[in-house]
């Protein structure tokens, strides 16, 4: 199976291409930085792991840098897993328009203009496929300060759900993983304090676990599957 993974070179991608790789499968990774990491997996699964830097805040762009330069026809694409974001940490009172432009423009628009050519793609190949959006427990669980990010999350969350029904009949599937909060690059700058408070809201009372998130995204891509679509799958560690 073919598929292409987005903001591939660390955290929750780097993991989700590692699972897919071990079953097996090729995988196309698109981000910004070619980090050392994904090399490191790269010579490990040669000829089974590709990279291309893309400049994911210009969505108009996708297409060419996407499915003609990297992805052509030729390749019969199997699933998408859009996994590429960034932050926008603020009270709403400061809301800035221009900077919910560029991480609507990352986090929203290029996503569904991926998800548009990866079902043209299904389509010409008459692909039963499969589309997998990564969310955020912010978008069901109110935290200061990550309004206009958890209004990003929930646009792809209300997408994810529509493309469902709109291409089901068709066998394409498109589900919602739907994490808790995780050790990575975008929680980093996160005090010790404020993680704990997050831990609380857990039933697990930690962290989510970055391999059970990529576990699970491999499990929905796969035909074990089948029945599921149009649904926001938590993996959370129980938050309330």
């Amino acid at each position: 199976m073919n598929y292409l993974v987005t903001g591939c070179s660390r955290g929750v991608g780097i993991a989700i291409c590692k699972v897919l790789l071990e079953q097996g499968n090729t995988v196309y990774g698109i981000a910004r930085s070619y980090t050392n990491e994904f090399k490191s997996l790269e010579q490990q699964f040669q000829g089974k792991l590709y990279f291309k830097s893309v400049d994911l805040s210009d969505p108009d762009n996708v297409h060419k840098t996407v499915y003609k330069e990297f992805i052509s026809n030729d390749i019969q694409l199997h699933g998408y897993v859009n996994n590429a974001a960034v932050a926008y940490d603020d009270i709403v009172t400061n809301l800035n328009v221009d900077r919910l432009k560029s991480m609507y423009a990352v986090n929203v628009f290029t996503p569904m203009m991926l998800t548009k050519y990866a079902l043209r793609n299904m389509l010409l190949h008459h692909t039963s496929g499969c589309i997998i959006h990564i969310s955020s427990i912010s978008v069901h669980t109110g935290y200061k300060g990550l309004a206009m990010y958890a209004s990003s999350k929930g646009a792809l969350e209300a997408f994810s759900k529509d493309v469902a029904r709109e291409w089901g009949e068709l066998g394409i599937r498109s589900n919602v993983v739907v994490p808790g909060f995780m050790e990575t690059a975008m929680s980093s700058s996160l005090t010790q304090e404020q993680k704990e408070r997050i831990y609380k809201r857990t039933s697990l009372k930690k962290a989510t676990n970055i391999e059970s998130v990529a576990q699970t995204v491999a499990f929905l891509l796969s035909e074990k599957a089948s029945s599921i679509t149009g649904q926001n799958i938590h993996v959370d560690n129980g938050t309330i």
